[in-house]
């Protein structure tokens, strides 16, 4: 039985080659990073928006996209931390992720995404403390 992707999923697999095809060829991947961002629109676009900025204040991973979102990488070029926007699935909220390289490990149970429709400053108080723990 095979697998059938929907067409959001085809959409972020086709941005995935093109932006591997991009990175080849020396794209500035933080001009694409905020290019995506400014794709967005209402809340997705301000919740992004506002993640780029924390990330870029306070701690010194790369912007880039992947599969069509804003990412931050580490010095190795692996993905820490990622955006998701609302409207790129169809969801009530958008996701603020980590991956694998977040140094965020705690126990044996740990979040590593989170879903998020309003950042108050006490929510990027708790995200500038992710932040640091996951490049730490």
């Amino acid at each position: 039985m095979g697998t059938t992707f929907s067409k959001e999923e085809k959409a972020a697999m086709r941005a995935a080659a093109a932006e591997a095809k991009a990175a080849k060829a020396g794209a500035d991947q933080n001009a694409a990073c905020l290019a995506a961002i400014a794709e967005m629109t209402g809340t997705d676009q301000e919740l992004a928006q506002t993640l780029h900025d924390l990330v870029q204040k306070h701690t010194s991973l790369g912007a880039k996209t992947w599969y069509g979102m804003p990412a931050y990488t580490n010095t190795d070029g692996k993905v820490v931390v990622f955006f998701q926007s609302s409207a790129k699935f169809k969801v009530r909220y958008a996701t603020i992720g980590f991956q694998p390289d977040a140094h965020l490990d705690d126990g044996n149970f740990w979040p590593s995404a989170y879903a998020v429709t309003k950042l108050t400053a006490a929510d990027k108080k708790q995200l500038v403390e992710l932040l640091k723990k996951a490049v730490s």
